[in-house]
């Protein structure tokens, strides 16, 4: 099997499309979230290993480091979900797409797709309330760090808006036959 986003049938090798700007731009902006995501586990490794030395060795109590983790973590999934969607890093089930030709493929994408975005675009809808309500209020969490929830809280409905985009992007690229369905070429089959 193939992952590689090649040209269809009838487009010669090497001469792809240009991305139109948007494009460039969503794609961008996911690999930056990537990464930034990726630096956000880093640290809560970094502040677990802080946690264990201080309550451990110290013999002291931890305040701020399990609400910093949980809330990290959090933000790296969310920040983090349109690079893996750009990168086809989640876990997909390839076996109907594999047992179909390309037309299906790409109606199996799309329709993929336009379930995916309407699901993002709901829980969107319903993150930028839970958000603004927390920025307005100025809630804090109950411990003694009172850490203002709004700034965790902003991951979802961002990191939201950023899937629904790059989903936008995918769904682009499919139609305008500048990427492969699922990434397979029109040769994987089972």
């Amino acid at each position: 099997m193939s992952s590689k986003a090649a040209p269809l049938s009838g487009w010669v090798e090497g001469q792809a499309q240009p991305l139109p700007g948007w494009v460039a731009v969503v794609r961008s902006v996911s690999r930056a979230f990537g990464v930034f995501s990726a630096g956000l586990i880093l640290l809560g490794v970094g502040v677990v290993c802080h946690m264990v030395f201080v309550r451990a060795v110290l013999g002291e109590s931890s305040i701020w480091q399990t609400e910093f983790v949980t809330f990290s973590l959090i933000a790296a999934t969310f920040l983090g979900a349109p690079y893996i969607l750009l990168t086809r890093g989640h876990v997909a089930v390839d076996v109907v797409p594999l047992m179909v030709g390309m037309p299906a493929r790409r109606t199996l994408h799309l329709v993929g797709s336009v379930v995916a975005v309407a699901f993002c675009a709901l829980f969107l809808y319903a993150a930028i309330p839970w958000w603004y309500e927390a920025w307005e209020t100025g809630a804090t969490t109950p411990s003694i760090w009172r850490a203002r929830l709004w700034i965790p809280y902003l991951s979802v409905p961002v990191g939201l808006a950023l899937l629904c985009l790059q989903y936008a992007t995918e769904v682009f690229l499919v139609l305008t036959r500048r990427e492969l369905p699922f990434g397979l070429a029109a040769e994987d089959r089972l």
